[in-house]
């Protein structure tokens, strides 16, 4: 799947190394900071790309808007302020930049809990206030305090990491990194009902979403420690705000460090006002050192999808990793050409696909092989504009139900193989496809094993016939008769006295009805 960015709109303002080094990989290059979003809507339809900070709202308006938008670029972390339900049904890619934040979101959240503990934003205040207030800002120790962290991904680690050196006890929860994995940077792994009673401090690092909103609330207040500190440097909305004030209010929180909020700015400041709330205004990434490295990983992303040299950072498009891989992207091109091959015979809607893969080595492609044979389900289809971003989303809508499974082999099959099974109201097809040479190749159909692989590309006319020594000869004078010459030709065995033949022809017929007298089932297609 190739995508091709000529023009690139920037919103925001990003580090200088961005600009050049899409410009020196020949993207051209506008920059519009502050725009509203009425200039946005009017500006993006011009543009390949998108490259945003956290200030540019791509809301679904925006996407439909943009008529050539093929990617949408964060030069940050989170990507909450773009509608990714509707750049995927789009067919447009979101990418961030996983790692040019980490380490300045890391240290702000260490910076947060070091100020929590020692009241140094208050003790601040104080002296400019002309005081000398010693014992209203007694603090406390982090040496042998206990520190959840929820969510364990690159910041959580760093933050674990850092807190250790200070003697702190590191116990934190993922629902997607295992226990063993959170082990190895000194973390106890503890489910939430646990975690909670057994901190002085808690940080959060996940993203804002419907598990992750309102984590700590009312109700998880209240099985926390009396006195418990709280930081969120990650996204508003994962601490509820309200609860929080009550929480302070009642001491049951003894401070928390924000730097981010539900509305950004805050228009209502009772937790930026309250004494034991230490806030600054979303400051996690705003480093020089971070900003340089968003800057220049997103341009850089950008160029190698462009060039398929790899894709980094992509949070709707699973399917698009593989398909650039060297050890995968052909299989996905086997999966479209199976797809393609497919729906010549049942078409696309209310069908049933079952997507089988063989051998050990593709036991994590069998959901990204079914997306590519969604796409050539729906090849040709310029309705839907359908590519491995948007292909599950309208295979659901069109009613085709999708199941996958693996197995690490299969009698009287090759070592690596992917099985697909169709079934619709009008017809039901079995095709076993694989790679070789990393060419897509047809090994059986229906059941009925070809003598050579069948390379699945270019033009190809497929029939199936009654075994008849004069078949061959009358579907080649149709051609001849048409001026149109055969490059290979491939027979199955025969099963009930029938087989399937394959022909690659130059340029596929304009009538197959003169066929038609000769054949049961014919079709044709351009892979």
């Amino acid at each position: 799947m190739a995508f091709t960015v000529h023009n690139l709109l920037l919103s925001e303002r990003v580090d200088a190394s961005c600009k050049e080094i899409l410009e020196g990989n020949g993207i051209k290059v506008v920059q519009r900071e502050n725009m509203t979003k009425s200039q946005l809507l009017a500006e993006i339809k011009d543009y390949d790309g998108l490259i945003i900070r956290s200030g540019t709202k791509v809301t679904a308006d925006v996407i439909n808007a943009a008529k050539n938008l093929k990617i949408i670029g964060r030069a940050g972390t989170g990507v909450d302020n773009v509608d990714v339900e509707a750049s995927t049904r789009n067919g447009t890619i979101v990418m961030n930049t996983p790692n040019g934040n980490t380490i300045s979101a890391a240290e702000m959240t260490c910076a947060m809990i070091m100020c929590l503990a020692r009241q140094i934003p208050q003790g601040t205040a104080s002296m400019r206030a002309g005081n000398w207030d010693r014992k209203k800002f007694m603090g406390m120790e982090l040496f042998g305090k206990t520190l959840g962290i929820v969510g364990l991904g690159r910041i959580g680690k760093e933050v674990a990491t850092r807190m250790q050196s200070f003697g702190m006890k590191t116990v934190g929860y993922d629902p997607i990194i295992p226990a063993e994995v959170a082990t190895t940077f000194g973390v106890e792994f503890l489910v939430l009902e646990h975690l909670w009673p057994q901190c002085d401090f808690i940080t959060v690092h996940t993203p804002l979403m419907p598990s992750t909103k309102g984590l700590l609330n009312d109700e998880t207040f209240a099985k926390c420690k009396k006195g418990v500190k709280v930081i969120n440097c990650a996204r508003g909305g994962i601490i509820d705000e309200e609860a929080l004030l009550r929480a302070l209010d009642s001491g049951q929180c003894g401070g928390a460090g924000l730097d981010v909020f539900e509305e950004e700015p805050p228009k209502n400041l009772f937790l930026v006002e309250h004494p034991n709330v230490v806030s600054c205004p979303h400051l996690g990434a705003s480093t020089h050192e971070a900003q340089g490295r968003c800057g220049k990983d997103i341009a850089n992303q950008i160029v190698d999808m462009v060039k398929g040299r790899s894709l980094v950072g992509v949070i709707n498009a699973p399917a698009l990793s593989h398909a650039m891989a060297p050890e995968t992207k052909h299989w996905i091109h086997l999966g479209e050409a199976l797809g393609s091959l497919a729906k010549a015979w049942v078409g696309q809607s209310h069908m049933k696909v079952q997507v089988t893969t063989l051998g050990a080595s593709l036991k994590n492609v069998e959901n990204c092989f079914a997306t590519a044979v969604i796409v050539g389900l729906f090849k040709g289809d310029l309705e839907n504009h359908v590519n491995l971003i948007n292909a599950s989303l309208i295979a659901k809508e069109a009613g085709i139900t999708i199941t996958t499974k693996h197995s690490n082999s299969m009698p009287r099959s090759p070592m690596n193989a992917c099985a697909l099974e169709i079934l619709s109201p009008h017809a039901s097809h079995k095709l076993l496809g694989s790679v070789q040479a990393n060419i897509p190749v047809l090994l059986k159909l229906d059941g009925a094993t070809f003598g050579h692989v069948v390379p699945l590309k270019g033009n190809l006319l497929i029939y199936k016939a009654v075994q008849n020594s004069q078949t061959l000869p009358s579907v080649i004078g149709v051609l001849a008769s048409a001026g149109i010459q055969i490059e290979s030709y491939n027979v199955s065995a025969v099963l009930d006295g029938e087989q399937w033949s394959i022909l690659s022809i130059a340029s596929l017929l304009v009538d197959l009805n003169p066929l038609g007298q000769y054949v049961k089932m014919v079709t044709q297609l351009s892979i």
